[in-house]
């Protein structure tokens, strides 16, 4: 059953701005937490949908806008339950393969759900992930695309971390391990805050064949110790995606301000923010992004169901096309479809 919380964001009052544009959204997740867990043993972020498999992917997908293909990005769901630790990742491969297949026998409307999979793979195995890999690989071969490594780390304890060190990109045994991505043609997405954004730049220039692919602008910060100095923080933010734009193998996702980390604070409102409110609060940041990178090396995301917190589906690429707006046809397409299709190397719909 629906939450209150859960209608009132899934509402938008909103028609969908330019809806035969199409869109590849590469980033949202799927899962699946029984109501008998309980809520403590749930990441924090997924606690307000317990829920996300592909009919409710596809209630959000069909608020209007031309979804036609999607990337599911590891989320640590329906791991095995036995068996070698390192190998229990392979479990949320295998599940999201067989999502994808029931979403391309073509029941279920003209999205490709999870046209490309990125799983997770424990890079600090070093040359010990190579069999990691081809399992992923081998229950997935025609989607699976990548690996995602969550690196996010601050000192402080309001902040969720996921590494017990703030230099686990450049810790010998994780290179070792990431060497492998390109042996395999295999992406790495990255996950981090925008105080470790010069750490990726050196793993980028390390492995400069390797493509790389980062995640939610690189996480600026607006709680714990960062709030109230959105300003400063701006700055460093900049200084960083500066840098890492200077290295050709990268490429951004724009998207992930809906996460309360960032200390918007619109999950916390009585009512979503509009398309025009969000425009207007993002564009500073996806502006940034885009003059420094270029069109063909940035996308919009979704993050969904996690930033599902803040905002509706519809919404947000709302949002993302008031941005847009005065961007040539060719930029466009390639913020909401080409630079997504070229880096998880899909098939065009």
């Amino acid at each position: 059953m629906m939450t209150q919380h859960e209608a009132l964001r899934r509402f938008t009052g909103e028609d969908p701005i330019d809806p035969n544009l199409p869109i590849c959204d590469p980033h949202h997740h799927l899962w699946d937490h029984p109501d008998d867990i309980p809520e403590d043993r749930i990441r924090d972020s997924h606690r307000h949908v317990r829920h996300y498999l592909l009919k409710e992917l596809l209630e959000d997908t069909g608020g209007g806008h031309n979804i036609v293909q999607t990337v599911f990005l590891e989320c640590r769901s329906m791991y095995k339950k036995d068996g070698p630790q390192e190998l229990r990742p392979i479990g949320e491969t295998e599940f999201v393969q067989g999502i994808a297949a029931q979403s391309a026998s073509g029941q279920y409307g003209n999205t490709a759900v999870a046209a490309g999979i990125v799983g997770f793979a424990d890079l600090t195995l070093g040359s010990a992930v190579a069999p990691v890999l081809e399992a992923h690989i081998a229950a997935s071969r025609e989607r699976f695309r990548g690996i995602r490594y969550t690196s996010t780390w601050d000192a402080s304890q309001d902040i969720r971390s996921r590494v017990t060190t703030p230099t686990i990109l450049s810790n010998p045994q994780f290179r070792e391990g990431f060497a492998y991505l390109h042996k395999y043609n295999l992406s790495f997405d990255a996950w981090l805050y925008h105080t470790q954004l010069m750490e990726l730049v050196g793993l980028a220039n390390a492995f400069p064949d390797t493509p790389i692919i980062l995640d939610h602008i690189g996480g600026p910060l607006g709680t714990g110790p960062y709030a109230g100095k959105r300003e400063e923080v701006f700055q460093e933010w900049k200084r960083g995606i500066a840098a890492l734009s200077l290295c050709p193998n990268v490429v951004v996702k724009l998207g992930g301000l809906g996460m309360p980390l960032t200390g918007f604070g619109w999950h916390e409102r009585p009512t979503p923010p509009n398309s025009a409110e969000l425009a207007e609060a993002m564009a500073p940041y996806y502006n940034w992004c885009i003059d420094h990178f270029g069109a063909d090396r940035c996308m919009f995301e979704s993050n969904f169901p996690v930033d599902k917190l803040s905002y509706s589906y519809t919404t947000i690429w709302n949002a993302f096309k008031r941005i847009a707006k005065d961007f040539s046809s060719k930029d466009r397409a390639a913020l909401f479809h080409d630079t997504a299709v070229k880096a998880y190397r899909l098939s065009p719909m």
